[in-house]
């Protein structure tokens, strides 16, 4: 299955990415602090981190007493527990694939989705699969790079996707269809940088 090979070529590319990851992720330090600002997760609250990577976000969850962090590359996950002690946060960090969390319904509080919906080969299964273990109330703090609801992709942004998928992502996704598959509703949306290229939204269900 094209989504099973996917996920095997995702594992293998940031297990081979992870030494180098945070030079080039901390860039997003601060729409990483903006979209959990906007979250505001609650010391006591259940909060996920899906696609965790090497724990980035981590600097911004400290006073989070109840983290759990899953990501596709082993790799990724033995630098997030390795910033998670030196920041003194517990983090729950295991291996799984965000197609098929092995979570029970209505788990979490809140989840975090920080370069997760560009990169995943399947977005729609695996914001079925936020949707699923959030409580009812709860809410999802998206990070990422998306064209525009109803915008076609120029030329130049179809031939630069080509290189971007072979790469990590894929530039020319569109949260609205992404989120179209369920009931969550998008209550904040705003440019993150690049003109828009980058955004931040907040999810509730």
């Amino acid at each position: 299955m094209w989504r099973d090979w996917s996920t095997r070529f995702n594992r293998w590319r940031y297990d081979l990415y992870a030494p180098l990851y945070d030079k080039v992720a901390q860039g997003f330090a601060a729409a990483r602090r903006r979209s959990i600002g906007l979250l505001n997760p609650q010391p006591n609250e259940q909060v996920l981190l899906l696609g965790a990577g090497t724990g980035l976000d981590l600097d911004f969850l400290v006073r989070c007493r109840h983290i759990t962090a899953i990501d596709i590359a082993p790799a990724m996950l033995a630098q997030l527990r390795e910033r998670a002690a030196k920041l003194g946060v517990e983090v729950r960090a295991e291996v799984m694939d965000g197609h098929q969390l092995a979570f029970p319904d209505a788990s979490f509080d809140a989840v975090v989705l920080h370069l997760v919906l560009a990169v995943i080969p399947d977005p729609q299964a695996c914001i079925r699969e936020v949707e699923r273990v959030l409580k009812p109330g709860g809410h999802v703090a998206v990070f990422d790079k998306f064209l525009a609801d109803r915008k076609r992709a120029p030329l130049w942004r179809r031939a630069g996707n080509l290189l971007a998928r072979a790469v990590a992502t894929d530039i020319n996704r569109r949260l609205g269809d992404i989120v179209a598959v369920t009931q969550l509703q998008r209550i904040h949306d705003e440019d993150a940088g690049l003109g828009g290229f980058f955004r931040i939204a907040l999810l509730r269900k």
